[in-house]
């Protein structure tokens, strides 16, 4: 069953037995509110969207697992962000919340994006208090409680779960990334050096990418932010990992639009997460 909550995210349920697995796309949203009101150019606004990813990972739900993705997008406010990694900068007026600004932030890419491209501010003014705090309650906390709950459910009826992270990344990196010109491969898995899901788990995708040829790297340039960082605790059975998939596989990086590429990939992540399901289904047998 496919629950929406218009405009910020659906989930749907499993269509078979349900398994302790759990996919989520935070990024693949696409529905713009009216009051995002944004001066940086709607192309450039738009790359920051993993486009079509949460469609790639669709047929979870026939193999058990339940699949939750973001409606709006991640410019507008983040949802693998903690709420302290804020820019005290963007703000008009005083946070009434400790802030905790990491290396997202310093790049423009916090909680709420400063930065569309590298010197290409998202605004042209600063926002206020209680637009920054609208955001958070009626996205972020809703799209966190679900998978939260989600996740908790599954744990508290099979004793562990496992979570994978769904994202995309340009093909090459730019000033505002660790990588910056490099070119990167078609997968980079994050389970933050080993220490948001199991080692075992991080072998299983990997060698199913590698067999159906694609490079793939692991924690680098990414380990995995803050869904995986809160969700993966591989020592209380709960495993996390991040999937990131090079843009240039599936899609043009500068229209958005689907490639040639894109059925070939829909086919093959069809099958990863049918490896997946199968890993997790002997776990739990």
């Amino acid at each position: 069953m496919r629950q929406v909550l218009p405009g910020v995210l659906f989930r749907h349920d499993p269509l078979v037995e349900p398994l302790p697995l759990v996919f989520d796309s935070p990024h693949s949203g696409t529905v713009y509110p009216d009051d995002f009101r944004f001066t940086a150019p709607d192309y450039v606004v738009r790359t920051a969207e993993d486009t079509h990813v949460d469609e790639l990972y669709g047929t979870a739900p026939h193999h058990g697992a339940t699949l939750i993705g973001a409606l709006f997008p991640r410019a507008y406010i983040d949802a693998n962000r903690d709420l302290a990694d804020l820019d005290a900068t963007l703000i008009d007026g005083d946070w009434p919340e400790p802030l905790s600004p990491g290396e997202k932030t310093r790049f423009g890419l916090g909680l709420i994006w400063r930065l569309a491209k590298p010197d290409t501010p998202m605004y042209d003014r600063k926002l206020s208090v209680a637009e920054v705090q609208q955001r958070i309650e009626r996205y972020w906390r809703p799209y966190h409680a679900t998978l939260d709950q989600a996740l908790d459910l599954l744990h508290a009826r099979f004793g562990q779960v496992w979570h994978i992270n769904c994202h995309s990344m340009k093909s090459i990196g730019n000033k505002m990334a660790p990588d910056a010109g490099k070119k990167r491969p078609d997968f980079v898995l994050g389970d933050r050096d080993g220490t948001s899901c199991g080692g075992e788990f991080t072998a299983v995708v990997a060698e199913a990418l590698k067999a159906m040829g694609y490079s793939v790297a692991i924690n680098d340039p990414y380990k995995g932010v803050e869904l995986v960082r809160k969700h993966g605790r591989p020592g209380e059975r709960r495993h996390s990992l991040q999937i990131e998939l090079n843009r240039a596989r599936y899609m043009s990086e500068r229209t958005q639009e689907k490639s040639e590429g894109f059925d070939r990939m829909a086919t093959d992540l069809a099958r990863l997460v049918e490896v997946v399901a199968d890993f997790v289904r002997g776990r739990i047998a």
